[in-house]
């Protein structure tokens, strides 16, 4: 009974991300597949990606005009993040890093990302991808305060890394 209360799924509209015309992206990492097809949709509804690269191919998808009007450059030495999402609707920029290419967004990782996206016009959220919560706790020592967290064996869930913002009563 305990178990199956640990692992409700929360009832979240999916709603797919957009994409540049007539772009088909196809990420090999299968944390990266999750974040676009299971975190975006339910965290992200209506967004746009962004970015996506993995340690194969860093810039496989790539929206640069998206990019430059929310007031960001990048050239192709900046350490980008796995994936870069869009919400329009709050005026975010989602940082998501898959630990399995480069570990969490911890506090070295996180002033990176900061500084590369500087420029950006919208809020900044950073998200640390993990395949589950059991391989996140070999890390939470690391992961970075006012960071996101997503695991991938509970994808209807999030974790807040202090919760200045989302703190109140549930009900």
């Amino acid at each position: 009974m305990l178990t199956a209360r640990s692992t409700i799924e929360r009832a979240l509209k999916k709603v797919p991300l957009r994409l540049a015309t007539g772009v088909n992206v196809r990420p090999r990492g299968m944390l990266i597949k999750g974040i676009i097809e299971e975190f975006a949709p339910r965290f992200v509804p209506g967004g746009a990606l962004v970015y996506a690269g993995d340690t194969g191919r860093k810039w496989a998808y790539f929206d640069s005009d998206l990019l430059a009007g929310l007031g960001v450059r990048v050239d192709g030495h900046g350490k980008m993040p796995d994936v870069v999402l869009y919400c329009p609707k709050r005026k975010w920029l989602l940082l998501a890093e898959s630990v399995t290419s480069h570990g969490p967004v911890d506090g070295k990782r996180h002033e990176e990302l900061a500084r590369l996206f500087a420029g950006s016009k919208v809020g900044l959220v950073y998200v640390t991808a993990f395949p589950s919560r059991a391989i996140m706790a070999r890390y939470l020592g690391a992961i970075a305060w006012e960071t996101e967290v997503w695991c991938a064996d509970a994808p209807s869930h999030l974790i807040h890394f202090n919760g200045e913002r989302f703190l109140g009563p549930y009900g």
